[in-house]
Formats: structure tokens, C-alpha cells, sequence
């Protein structure tokens, strides 16, 4: 295995990074090969503080703790016509216990992502991000709205009501994306032959892109650390 240690990048730099957005060349025919490895997210990782609320004082709210030990393993480069006729996409983003679940979701260009609220409670989510701006407004416990993500980038997603309540949204120009399992494990199918360049990215930080090479039906193992 090898293992790669991560640099740390501004999250405005990466939301303009040609990671997300670049396009190799023409690749050889074969059979799809695979790429897989495992995160190690070394540092310590931290969810925001929830702000006590008047209902607190008489019975204090469940909050379940976001997982953040999660990163998104992408190719910085992709076969021409990898996403030339994407299919409809559909994704989901709960409000549970002053919570979004996920906290990271990763999903292809195009796809319509909902955001319910199974809280007790109003929630208001929105975003300020560039690739995708958009402000849900207010509404109650059972009721859903939804957003479609057209353009490539990352989309912090906040809660205007919780200020402790965040989330990413990494939206892709290519389907060759993973995000980890609970054990930091990720793996990319369906992967054409050929030399690629691979990113981890965790919390709003991004490794600088490694080279690898997948050969026809093969497997790739790459490893990266986050220290």
C-alpha cells in the first residue's frame, strides 16, 4: 500500500480547484478495473457546540453527534464522455436531531437533493456557496424541499435557525467519486484503463492529487493519512 499525507488547502481554494472539474483524454477499451483503499483521518475531528434552546429548561433535546470521520476519494481527472448522458439523480439530506445526515454527501451534477425535516421543530436551510446559493426558508417538522445541483464545486449547507448545524455537498462533473464507509474504506467501480490522478478530501481539506494507474479488469490500492 501506499500512503499519502494531506495538505491542508482553504476551502475557497478548493471550490475552485480543477479537481472537480477536469478531463482526461481519450483511454484505451477494456474491461473497468476498480480503485479502493482506506482514509486514515489521524487528527482529532469535532462537532459544533448546540446552543441551548428555552425548551432546554424544561426537558433538554436529544442531538445526535454528526459524523464527520467521513472524507470523499474522487479522480481529479476523468475519460472524456464519462458524463455525457448522466442518469436522473436523487438524493437525500435528513434534519434529525438538530442534525444533517449525512454530513458529507457526494453526488453527481444534476442531481435533486431533498432535505426533510424530521425534527420537532422548524428548520431553515440554506447556502451561500457559489456553485450553489439557495435559501429553503422556514419550514415545519414532516414537511420537505428540495434543490437540484447542477454545477461542480463543494456547497456548505447551514441551518439559519441552528447556527451549530452544517453539512457538505460535493457535487461532481463525473461519476468516478466514493465516500468513505465508518471505517474510513472507500472503493471507485467501473473505472476505464488508463492514468489517473486521485483525491482524498476530508472536512474541507484536500490531499494534493496521486498519480495512479488501472489496468484493464485490475485493482488499485491507495492509501491516504490525514495527520
Amino acid at each position: 500500500m501506499r500512503t499519502v499525507a494531506r495538505r491542508r488547502v482553504p476551502i475557497a481554494a478548493l471550490l475552485l480547484a480543477a479537481p472537480l472539474f477536469v478531463f482526461a483524454g481519450p483511454q484505451p477499451p477494456g474491461a473497468a478495473g476498480v480503485i479502493e483503499g482506506r482514509v486514515h483521518l489521524a487528527g482529532p475531528s469535532t462537532a459544533p457546540v448546540r446552543r441551548p434552546g428555552v425548551a432546554d429548561l424544561v426537558a433538554p433535546r436529544a442531538q445526535a453527534l454528526p459524523d464527520v470521520n467521513r472524507a470523499v476519494v474522487y479522480l481529479a481527472s476523468a475519460p472524456t464522455g464519462a458524463f455525457d448522458a448522466p442518469a436522473p439523480g436523487r438524493a437525500r439530506m435528513d434534519q434529525r436531531n438538530e442534525t444533517f445526515v449525512p454530513h458529507v454527501l457526494a453526488i453527481a451534477a444534476g442531481t435533486v437533493v431533498d432535505f426533510p425535516n424530521s425534527d420537532a421543530f422548524y428548520h431553515n436551510v440554506f447556502s451561500l456557496s457559489k456553485p450553489r446559493r439557495f435559501d429553503l426558508g422556514r419550514y415545519p417538522a414532516g414537511k420537505s424541499a428540495s434543490v437540484r445541483f447542477d454545477r461542480p464545486g463543494i456547497v456548505r449547507v447551514f441551518c439559519e435557525i441552528h447556527s451549530h448545524m452544517n453539512a457538505f455537498i460535493l457535487v461532481f462533473a463525473h461519476p468516478f467519486f466514493a465516500v468513505t464507509d465508518a471505517e474510513g474504506d472507500y472503493r471507485i467501480d467501473e473505472v476505464p484503463p488508463g492514468a489517473y490522478d486521485v483525491v482524498a478530501w476530508s472536512e474541507g481539506t484536500t490531499t494534493a492529487p496521486h498519480p495512479v494507474t488501472v489496468s484493464a479488469g485490475g485493482r488499485a490500492e491507495l492509501d491516504f493519512t490525514v495527520r
